[in-house]
């Protein structure tokens, strides 16, 4: 049995096709009602602006410049003899101390000088023995008149002549003795000692130009941070001051700033005529050996603290095409006006300005775009437009759900079937 069916029942559209749409169409409806009701009375409104309350604060003038590490103390380990090399007496990379043996080297050839020269110094001796006796023996014979004084004097000769020969021979002794020493190589200072670069069996000279090892003194550490001499010139007039300071802190590569704080120790005594830069060099303290030299650090230097200085956010400078920074500024009759400004430096997300702005000024941060110099404006606090905004668009879709709702009850659907309609 066929089934007649309706006009209204083949015009009426399914419900499930039209509960997605409700929420669209009740912001629709929303927006178009706000735009009917606010063109009567908005038209020709002045524009709202964003604007903050330009005051004076205490700015921290911190510098960041790159820097590297240095050892404070290097010794680099070279041979003082020739020889061949026996053994190495030390742990590479381990720590060492003043003194330490680190290479034997064959003594052999040494050992038998320095006993040469032993004996050549017994040699002397006696002979200078020999001459003594001979010498005091012509004085008596002399003061007898039994020796001429001729003999006399050449007996005193050979006496003074003997002696300088055993202070010949002792130095040669002694020279021997320092030569038979060397072939042991010790530390001259304490540190971390690095790779050797000789094993056993190799043949080294004396003052070769081919280092054996090198030792570090780690702690403290310094820090060569190079500056403009302009910067520089700055940064003295500010420790000269009551608010400078010349404690510096270490940020390392991945970010994280080293515990122990730095001292700002000597600035260099000349200007490099390529660059124009100055290197000044602190002192940082290094007990774990977390800093090694070579690294490239930032090294942040609080060079004072400027009392009473004008901060505004970035946001409310902008460039003029030929460079210029300006700013917005509402003045009487919430009329804006154009401000040509001086910057000193960036602090954050803030720029400090030394010029242009006083206390007080109504600096415009928020809808730039809409505005232009000798317009006036509604002012208002940085921010209240955009929480406006939010709160309308909460507003509008909340409207929006609730009317979905009374739709779908209105046609006798359940809330959640229509919730679960709209999901789809």
């Amino acid at each position: 049995m066929l089934k007649l069916l309706t006009p209204r029942a083949v015009l009426r559209p399914s419900l499930w096709t039209i509960l997605p749409l409700l929420p669209v169409a009740a912001l629709l409806l929303t927006a178009c009602s706000d735009r009917k009701a606010e063109s009567p009375a908005g038209k020709g409104a002045p524009p709202e602006v964003g604007v903050v309350i330009v005051s004076a604060q205490d700015a921290p003038l911190s510098l960041e410049l790159p820097g590297r590490l240095s050892a404070s103390q290097v010794a680099e380990i070279r041979p003082q003899v020739t020889g061949i090399v026996l053994k190495r007496l030390f742990t590479e990379g381990s720590m060492v101390r003043a003194g330490q043996p680190l290479y034997q080297l064959d003594a052999a050839s040494y050992e038998a000088e320095r006993a040469r020269t032993a004996a050549a110094l017994q040699k002397a001796e006696a002979q200078a023995s020999v001459a003594r006796t001979r010498a005091e023996r012509d004085a008596e014979l002399l003061k007898a008149d039994a020796l001429s004084r001729q003999a006399a004097d050449d007996s005193a000769s050979a006496q003074r002549q003997a002696q300088a020969d055993v202070a010949v021979a002792r130095a040669a002794l002694d020279a021997a003795r320092v030569q038979l020493d060397r072939t042991r190589i010790s530390a001259p200072i304490s540190g971390r000692i690095e790779v050797s670069t000789v094993t056993a069996g190799a043949l080294v000279t004396a003052n070769q130009t081919q280092v054996l090892t090198t030792v570090q003194q780690l702690d403290p550490m310094y820090v060569d941070i190079v500056q403009s001499s302009a910067e520089m010139l700055a940064l003295r007039s500010q420790l000269d001051g009551d608010t400078g300071s010349r404690q510096i802190r270490v940020v390392l590569e991945d970010g994280s700033v080293h515990p122990q704080a730095g001292q700002l120790q000597v600035s260099g005594v000349t200007v490099d005529r390529g660059t124009g830069a100055v290197t000044l060099r602190a002192t940082v303290p290094n007990p774990t050996g977390t800093l090694l030299p070579g690294m490239v650090v930032r090294a942040k230097l609080l060079a004072g603290v400027d009392r009473e200085a004008i901060l505004v956010p970035q946001q409310g400078v902008s460039r003029s095409p030929t460079g210029e920074a300006t700013a917005l500024v509402v003045g009487e009759g919430n009329k804006t006006e154009t401000r040509r400004l001086v910057l000193k430096r960036a602090l954050g997300n803030q720029w400090l300005v030394s010029s242009g702005l006083k206390v007080g000024d109504k600096l415009v941060v928020e809808g730039l775009q809409r505005v232009r110099a000798n317009q006036v404006v509604t002012p208002v606090p940085a921010g209240t437009s955009n929480r406006k905004k939010a709160g309308a668009a909460g507003a509008a879709a909340s409207s929006g759900a609730s009317a979905a709702t009374a739709d779908a009850a209105a046609s006798g659907v359940p809330a959640g079937a229509a919730s679960q309609g709209g999901s789809r």
